[in-house]
C-alpha cells in the first residue's frame, strides 16, 4: 500500500466565474487518483495583489491525503489549470484557475518549480484564513503555527462569500 500524506492548495480565480472555477476544481482535486479530499474552506473574495487592475480573486484552501509524491501533486494541479484554460501571461495577471501547493506533511522542498511551504503564505491573508478554518492546528514549517502568522498579516482586504460546506 502505497504512503499517504496530508497537503493543503490553495485554490484561487478571477476569471471567467470564478466561484465556479473554483468549485470545479475543488471537485476535481477529490477526483485525483490516490487522493482523497478531507476538508475544504468557504469562499473567500480578495483584492488583488501584485498587478491592481483586475477583478477581485475568489479563494479557498482544499486539505488533502494523497498516496501521490509532492511532484506528481503539482504536475496534476498545473493539468487541472490548464483545463479551466489557465494563461500565464505576466506575474500577478487575471486567471481562470491557480492551484498552489501550500503544504505537504512537514516537508521543506526547494527544487526547480516546487516550493514547499509555499514561500509567500505566511504574508497572505487570502491563504491563511481559509487554511485556519479547515486546521486551525496547522503548522508553516520553519515558520510555527498558522494562527500565529494569521495574527501578523492585515486581514482588511479578504471577506468570507460562502462558509464552507458539510465536505
Amino acid at each position: 500500500m502505497p504512503d499517504h500524506h496530508i497537503a493543503f492548495v490553495a485554490l484561487g480565480a478571477n476569471l471567467d466565474d470564478p466561484v465556479r472555477q473554483v468549485e470545479s476544481a475543488m471537485n476535481e482535486l477529490a477526483a485525483l487518483a490516490g487522493t482523497r479530499l478531507l476538508g475544504r474552506s468557504g469562499l473567500y473574495a480578495s483584492a488583488p495583489s501584485g498587478y491592481a487592475d483586475q477583478p477581485d480573486y475568489v479563494n479557498a484552501v482544499a486539505k488533502l491525503d494523497t498516496s501521490l509524491s509532492p511532484r506528481e501533486l503539482l504536475d496534476q494541479l498545473l493539468e487541472i489549470e490548464r483545463q479551466h484554460g489557465r494563461e500565464r501571461t505576466f506575474r500577478n495577471s487575471p486567471r481562470t484557475l491557480d492551484l498552489d501547493i501550500l503544504l505537504y506533511d512537514d516537508l521543506e522542498l526547494d527544487e526547480s518549480g516546487l516550493h514547499v511551504p509555499h514561500p509567500r503564505m505566511h504574508e497572505r491573508a487570502f491563504v491563511l484564513l481559509p487554511l485556519a478554518e479547515i486546521d486551525p492546528d496547522a503548522v508553516l514549517p520553519g515558520r510555527g503555527p498558522v494562527v500565529d502568522a494569521l495574527a501578523g498579516v492585515v486581514r482588511n482586504s479578504v471577506r468570507l462569500l460562502a462558509p464552507r460546506t458539510s465536505r
